[in-house]
């Protein structure tokens, strides 16, 4: 058991340090431009994705609140 709590704590951490990265990506595109070495296109991607989201219309709809559930429900560390 105590191993699977060091992994739930493990890929928490990755994800935090995932999604702290997409929010850098994402004001440094945002103040340089899409011409990013690393971080690349990500405005453009997730604009795509939103699009494509929406474009399902209601499947769309229930994907991103599946999505958005699943993220407002971790605990950050």
């Amino acid at each position: 058991m105590k191993g699977i709590d060091s992994l739930k704590d493990w890929i928490g951490a990755l994800t935090e340090l995932a999604l702290m990265l997409l929010a850098l990506a994402i004001v440094l595109a945002l103040l340089v431009g899409s011409n990013l070495p690393f971080f690349g296109g990500v405005t453009a991607n997730i604009m795509a994705w939103v699009k494509e989201l929406g474009s399902n219309g209601l499947v769309g709809l229930i994907a991103l609140g599946i999505i958005l559930w699943l993220f407002s429900n971790r605990k950050m560390a």
